[in-house]
């Protein structure tokens, strides 16, 4: 399945039926008067929130929707009938923007939400309502009203309770892999991972709490290098940041976790200073491949920014425990009160090279 999570779409709520302009000349109704029925209303278009759906795939391939006219009003005092609501299904975290300003028109975050992104047209009344005791027989019917037409941009914003963060290659996906059933592709290479994953942690105590993965940063995403900042909204929701480092064989020259470290926090404040302000856990992967004073070396060098770093080897499963079990006492002492909330945290991140809060 090919993850889409951007699309624009051109919506047309159903327009309303007109009044119909009718007298009625029957057996047995003496002077029977204006008899024409009011048109129907029409049909609106609304977006709910379903969580069975993880991407926007349905939309990439039909970007026009229209919901159904009303009927016209009849003889006989007859009205139309209403057209249906047409009734569009999008995942849970699908924000609604106007495409001509960008304004957000609505944030489909909960389970079941309901948005109306565009409203049927009004029928016309009939002739009946004009009926007066110096008009009789009014000849005078209104026509409905159109229905809103408009055109906008749906971006999905994953939920999850925990963001993955880091270089491309320092393990991620094999974490993710290791702590829950999202199998995302595991390979020696960079941007193995080119989709957001997410996975379902559970730890004891019937404790649980969503993980996602995205694609890996690096220097200049700001700027479009590497998949650039595409998918870094599907981590604005998350109430804590993993931020994974390593330094072994693969880092390259001239990089160390404490380097990748400043330079990813950097490039979240450059997109945006509430995801820089998030709490992080700062974990170093790969202590499998590296000897125990180089490690030391590392934790030190985090000490002296406040920074307390974690060890781990995904590989292996080391460590990993206690970095689920640090995850688990931000998320359970923090106020907001679901993925979505905002972070308290984002006044705190100052300049686009702020330190993050970590732990």
């Amino acid at each position: 399945m090919h993850f889409i999570d951007e699309v624009t779409i051109h919506l047309k709520a159903g327009d309303g039926g007109n009044g119909s302009a009718a007298f009625r000349r029957e057996d047995r109704v003496p002077r029977g008067g204006p008899s024409g029925g009011d048109g129907g209303n029409g049909g609106s278009i609304i977006l709910v929130a379903d969580p069975g759906l993880s991407t926007l795939l349905d939309y990439r391939f039909r970007s026009h929707y229209a919901a159904e006219r009303g009927e016209d009003g009849r003889n006989k005092d007859q009205y139309g009938a209403s057209g249906d609501d047409l009734v569009l299904r999008v995942p849970v975290g699908t924000m609604i923007l106007s495409d001509a300003d960008g304004a957000l028109l609505a944030d489909l975050a909960e389970p079941g939400a309901r948005f109306v992104v565009a409203r049927g047209g009004t029928g016309g009344r009939g002739n009946i309502h004009f009926k007066t005791p110096w008009n009789q027989a009014p000849r005078t019917a209104e026509p409905g009203t159109p229905g809103e037409e408009r055109t906008v941009r749906l971006e999905l914003k994953l939920l999850a309770d925990v963001g993955l963060l880091g270089y491309p290659n320092v393990g991620k996906s094999t974490f993710i892999s290791r702590v829950s059933r999202a199998r995302p592709r595991v390979a020696d290479y960079p941007f193995t991972t080119l989709v957001p994953h997410l996975g379902v942690v559970q730890l004891s105590d019937e404790r649980h709490f969503v993980i996602a993965d995205i694609p890996g940063l690096i220097e200049g995403a700001a700027q479009g290098a590497g998949l650039g900042h595409q998918f870094l909204r599907h981590v604005e929701r998350c109430r804590v940041l993993l931020h994974i480092v390593e330094a072994t064989f693969t880092t390259g020259p001239g990089r160390s976790p404490l380097h990748d470290f400043d330079v990813i926090n950097s490039e979240l404040a450059g997109y945006s200073q509430a995801l820089a302000g998030k709490p992080q856990v700062v974990v170093l992967n790969k202590i499998d491949a590296m000897a125990s004073d180089e490690v030391i070396m590392h934790r030190r060098a985090f000490a002296d920014r406040g920074v307390d770093l974690l060890t781990i080897s995904a590989g292996t499963g080391a460590g990993i425990d206690a970095v689920l079990e640090r995850l688990w006492s931000h998320l359970s002492s923090s106020s907001s009160s679901s993925p979505g909330a905002s972070s308290a945290a984002s006044s705190r991140a100052a300049h686009k090279n702020a330190t993050p809060r970590c732990e």
